[in-house]
């Protein structure tokens, strides 16, 4: 199993690259966007408990995350040959509690893929994606405020990565194949590679 955390800023590419990797090795993508509106519609335990937290305004406290995702996993392990997190973990605190939730479950974070895209080339595709898609978020004012607080959560998290030698800086400039053939010669060097679909 080979699991692969992928971040980098709003409007990076993580959703593209994401798809590349499932179609290439198999794996499975988590969004925990996703999988709390999934848990929360399904009315499951857990999603009854994160709804009190969003309801109220408040960000869901980092165990309840950890336990939602874990049986995300739990449920998804036996048809996958590992999962690519997007979106967890944003803190240090939540890499912490991923490693050992993984750990429980005889596994590990085996590469972490950083998108690393020029604030001003996010801004751009943020303002384009915003003239096709009509989201109001998608201004100049609001994308900076995003990349701010993306910057400010997620620099102690890149570094974190590193000193664990699990971290691989991907230039995000360039074609969607070009930053994918980075990726792909990235995690194919890791100790434990993902296996490539026949």
């Amino acid at each position: 199993m080979f699991n692969l955390v992928i971040f980098g800023g709003p409007g990076s590419g993580k959703g593209t690259q994401s798809e590349k990797l499932i179609d290439r090795y198999g794996l499975t993508h988590i969004s925990t966007g996703q999988v709390l509106r999934d848990e929360i519609k399904a009315g499951t335990e857990l999603g009854k408990i994160a709804a009190t937290y969003i309801d109220h305004g408040q960000l869901i406290p980092d165990q309840l995350m950890v336990r939602i995702l874990a049986d995300e996993i739990d449920r998804l392990k036996g048809d996958s040959a590992g999962f690519i997190f997007d979106g967890f973990p944003r803190t240090i605190n939540q890499a912490e509690r991923l490693t050992e939730m993984l750990a429980e479950r005889g596994t590990k974070v085996d590469a972490v893929v950083g998108l690393e895209v020029p604030d001003e080339e996010l801004t751009a595709r943020l303002i384009e994606r915003g003239k096709v898609s009509g989201r109001a978020d998608d201004n100049a004012e609001t994308i900076g405020r995003r990349l701010e607080v993306y910057h400010d959560t997620t620099s102690p998290l890149r570094d974190h990565y590193i000193d664990k030698g699990l971290y691989h800086a991907i230039p995000g400039l360039g074609t969607i194949d070009e930053i994918f053939e980075t990726i792909k010669s990235e995690i194919e060097s890791c100790p434990n590679p993902p296996i490539p679909n026949a």
